[in-house]
Parts: structure tokens; C-alpha cells; sequence
């Protein structure tokens, strides 16, 4: 699960002074039952982080979705019981992060499934087109994605704006010189710089924003010169879901596709509450916040 210090970060700055609606309008210590409830048809994620913000109120959670399940409309996600005023404080955060998390997860499913259908062995794989990294990455997970980079840190990538600075060989020759634990990947759009790439024994070869049939005749001038085999191929740029099934059919291993994070489109999500209980001491946790 995401650090729970980082989630919190979501509800300071949603309730930098606390909730001054439900503490002048609800009397302190009422207790409440509600529920979260999915309002289409998806794939759920955000559960446990949800759960953790709750749980931290001292919120009584009881989860009847998991992350990575299919839900249907009007299933119940979460069961919540506990002090009335800390389950609409942590309402508007989870629901956040629940929405986000599962349209990810639900577009990502989606296209995997259309992907696979073609080609099994094709990844599907996110970016780092987002804010919300730690978020949108494990959601990319949850829906049978590939993650991609996490960070500038995690790989050697050298894209366009290198390549203008230092010329393909030399960076390349750079990249495998500056580490032996370390990936390198290079950002292409033209077929004989993938050629030279692969010559040069990169472990990746990005096709940026090329068109199937150039990608083809990449793939098919690497196994006429017998590397093929020794690269990962991965395209990008340009790939939606209108087009990514003709992607999917060439001999390529990853598709990414920033789409899956800068145009997410948040799955629905609600909590309703569903009765009043009677008063008892309140556990609510208020520390930092």
C-alpha cells in the first residue's frame, strides 16, 4: 500500500483547518454507518488506501470489493461505521482517489484485454505523463499494466532533447559506459536510427511516433540482421484506443501510451450514508491535522 503520510498530504490540503460544515453542523460524538458504492461497471482501486485514511480516524471499515475486482453499478465497495464527522472529513479524499484509481485501472484492463486478443505477449504500459505518480502507477498495475519508468532515476532513457545535444553513438556509448545495472532505452523516429541503436547493444529501442508499416520495416531489417531477438522493441506516440488493435498486431513487445494518465477519466464513485447510530466516544484521531 502507498505510505499512509502521503495520502494524508491529500487531506491537509482538502481540510487545512478541519471541517467547519460537519463540525457545525453535526452534534460531536453522533455516529454514523455509510457505504461506498461504485456507480458503473469497472474495475475497483484506491481500496486500501481508502481503508487506511478511514482506519486513521478510527473509522470501523469493512471492505467488500478488493482492489483488481470487477465491480457492477450499485455494488458496495466499503462499509463504514464510526464517528459521524471523521467519515465526511476523509469522504471527499477517498472518493478522489478511488475515482482516479479505478478509471485508470478500468481503461488499462480494458485495453489489455484488446491488446491480448491479438497479440498475448504485448505489454501495455503507462508513462510519466502524471502528477499523481504513486497513485496512477499502481493503478496501472492493478488493471494488468506495465508501469513504465517510475522516475528519471529508475532507467537510462534517451530521448529527442538528448539527441540534440550529443549525437546518437556517442550517447548511446555514454549511457552503456555510466553503469552496468542500469537499462538503456533510446527514443527513435527514424528506421536507421533504430538499426544504429540496436548495433550499438541498447537493451530498448522506443519507435516514437512512427506509422505501423515503418514500424514493420524497422522490425523487419533487425531480424534480417539478426537483432531482433537482442532488443526489446516499444512504440509510442500517437497510439490511442481508436488505433492501438493496429499496434497491437505487429512484433513489437510494449505499447505506452500517455493517454492512460493525462486523460484519465475518473470512474463514479459514491459514499451515502445510511443511518444514524447512537452516540458513543468518539475515536477519531485529529493528530497533524
Amino acid at each position: 500500500m502507498i505510505q499512509l503520510e502521503y495520502l494524508l498530504e491529500f487531506l491537509r490540503e482538502d481540510a487545512p483547518f478541519d471541517d467547519v460544515t460537519s463540525e457545525a453542523v453535526i452534534p460531536a460524538g453522533m455516529v454514523a454507518k455509510a457505504v461506498v458504492v461504485a456507480k458503473q461497471d469497472g474495475i475497483i482501486a484506491g481500496v486500501e488506501e481508502s481503508r487506511a485514511l478511514f482506519e486513521y480516524f478510527g473509522i470501523d471499515v469493512r471492505v467488500r470489493r478488493k482492489d483488481g475486482e470487477e465491480v457492477k453499478s450499485g455494488e458496495v465497495v466499503l462499509e463504514l461505521e464510526g464517528d459521524a464527522r471523521s467519515i465526511l472529513l476523509v469522504e471527499r479524499t477517498a472518493l478522489n482517489i478511488i475515482g482516479r484509481m479505478s478509471g485508470i485501472a478500468t481503461e488499462v484492463r480494458r485495453l489489455v484485454k484488446r491488446v491480448h486478443k491479438i497479440n498475448p505477449r504485448v505489454r501495455v504500459a503507462g508513462t510519466r505523463k502524471s502528477l499523481l505518480r504513486r497513485l496512477d502507477k499502481k493503478a496501472i498495475l492493478i488493471g494488468g499494466g506495465e508501469p513504465h519508468r517510475f522516475s528519471l532515476s529508475d532507467s537510462i532513457l534517451i530521448k529527442d532533447n538528448h539527441l540534440a545535444l550529443v549525437p546518437l553513438e556517442e550517447a548511446i556509448k555514454r549511457a552503456k559506459a555510466f553503469s552496468a545495472y542500469k537499462i538503456v532505452e533510446v527514443e527513435v523516429e527514424r528506421v536507421e536510427d533504430a538499426i544504429k541503436a540496436a548495433e550499438l547493444g541498447v537493451d530498448v529501442i522506443m519507435l516514437d511516433n512512427m506509422k505501423p508499416e515503418d514500424i514493420e520495416r524497422t522490425v523487419d531489417i533487425l531480424k534480417a540482421k539478426g537483432l531482433r531477438n537482442k532488443v526489446k522493441i516499444e512504440v509510442s506516440g500517437g497510439i490511442t484506443p481508436e488505433n492501438i488493435e493496429e499496434y497491437a498486431g505487429l512484433d513489437v513487445d510494449i505499447i505506452s501510451l500517455g493517454y492512460l494518465t493525462h486523460s484519465v477519466k475518473n470512474f463514479d464513485v459514491s459514499l451515502e450514508v445510511i443511518k444514524e447510530l447512537p452516540e458513543k466516544e468518539n475515536s477519531m484521531k485529529t493528530d497533524g491535522l
